[in-house]
């Protein structure tokens, strides 16, 4: 696939404070899924958006995570604090950290809130261990009418040496 004539957004939600790396709990100014989202827009020359839902996360690693267990047990779409005019892009790169197996919720009010129809979409994660999990399935579901990618995972501690990674599946996925 040709991007050179393609409108690209790259849409990511991110949690920056206490994450868990390698073992430990860490304090992250920027979350790790920003990091890479930032990559994909500097090798693709994408425009930007990144999902903010009105009540942040927790900063606290544990309570981050009971908070996202429970949105994800009543199935909750977290309003979002923000939006993006999808329509005018051809492809978009949809970052996410894996949390409990998928993406976090307020990605799935964003997917919710727009129309995929005849969009591509890449998506990737950054996790700990559990890779892609369950979201390349979810997002399937939840956006049937868009040609879902191969999805990239890359593990949260490793994100400041992903580039190169970063850019051989952009490369295997498309020509930029």
């Amino acid at each position: 696939m040709d991007l050179d004539n393609k409108k690209i957004l790259v849409v990511y939600f991110s949690h920056k404070g206490q994450n868990y790396s390698n073992g430990r709990i860490i304090d992250l100014k920027k979350g790790n899924t920003a990091v890479v989202a930032d990559m994909i827009a500097e090798v693709t020359g994408a425009d930007i958006f990144e999902i903010q839902a009105i009540k942040e996360y927790p900063y606290e690693y544990n309570a981050c995570t009971v908070k996202a267990k429970d949105e994800l047990r009543a199935n909750s779409r977290p309003e979002l604090a923000n939006n993006a005019e999808i329509s005018c892009y051809d492809v978009i790169f949809l970052g996410y950290p894996n949390w409990w197996g998928t993406m976090p919720m307020p990605v799935w009010t964003f997917l919710d809130g727009h129309d995929f129809t005849g969009k591509i979409i890449f998506p990737f994660c950054t996790h700990e261990g559990s890779g892609m999990g369950n979201s390349e399935n979810d997002l399937r579901n939840l956006v049937s009418d868009a040609d879902i990618m191969m999805g990239f995972a890359v593990h949260g501690s490793s994100v400041d040496k992903a580039r190169k990674n970063v850019e051989n599946w952009i490369m295997k996925g498309c020509e930029v």
